[in-house]
């Protein structure tokens, strides 16, 4: 009823042990999803600290820090929506983080690399080209996932022809 009246939705049932504290606090990555307006660009933005702790490392270390994240996020992103309740909450936002360590895998190591990957990816996300929109389609943490590593995939490939143009 109060749904009805506009009154406040019912809470989400609590959170249960360690795995799903765990799980909650990966996907939602460290908080970034509980931002009230544009989650998805907040856990973009929270991906930005990891990346430049990353950077100096190298590509490499970039590209496997996306692949444990990206199997890791798999099981937090399912276990949040199982126990929420719904496709894909907004609150998930390890997807987007996931995604942007994908196409920052490409980037140079400056402001301008960071700053094209992170508004390339977001743009890819929001309009999900191919493979994207059909991954978003599979069920669970991998939908929830694959469709941003996807969006990534594409980001990096503007930061590729960027380097090869020498416009970064």
């Amino acid at each position: 009823m109060a749904e009805l009246t506009g009154g406040p939705a019912a809470a989400p049932p609590p959170l249960s042990g360690w795995r799903d504290v765990t799980a909650h606090v990966t996907a939602v990555w460290f908080g970034c999803g509980h931002v009230p307006v544009a989650p998805g660009t907040a856990g973009t933005l929270g991906a930005i600290p990891l990346y430049l702790a990353l950077r100096p490392h190298g590509p490499i270390a970039v590209a496997a820090t996306a692949v444990v994240i990206t199997l890791v996020g798999i099981w937090a992103a399912g276990r949040v929506e199982r126990r929420l309740g719904g496709k894909d909450p907004q609150i998930v936002c390890v997807d987007e983080v996931a995604g942007v360590l994908v196409a920052w895998v490409a980037a140079p190591p400056t402001f301008a690399g960071l700053a094209v990957g992170f508004i390339a990816f977001r743009v890819f996300d929001q309009f999900k080209p191919w493979p994207a929109r059909a991954a978003e389609r599979l069920r669970g943490g991998l939908g929830i996932m694959l469709d941003d590593v996807a969006a990534g995939a594409w980001a990096a490939i503007v930061l590729v022809v960027g380097r090869a143009l020498g416009w970064l």
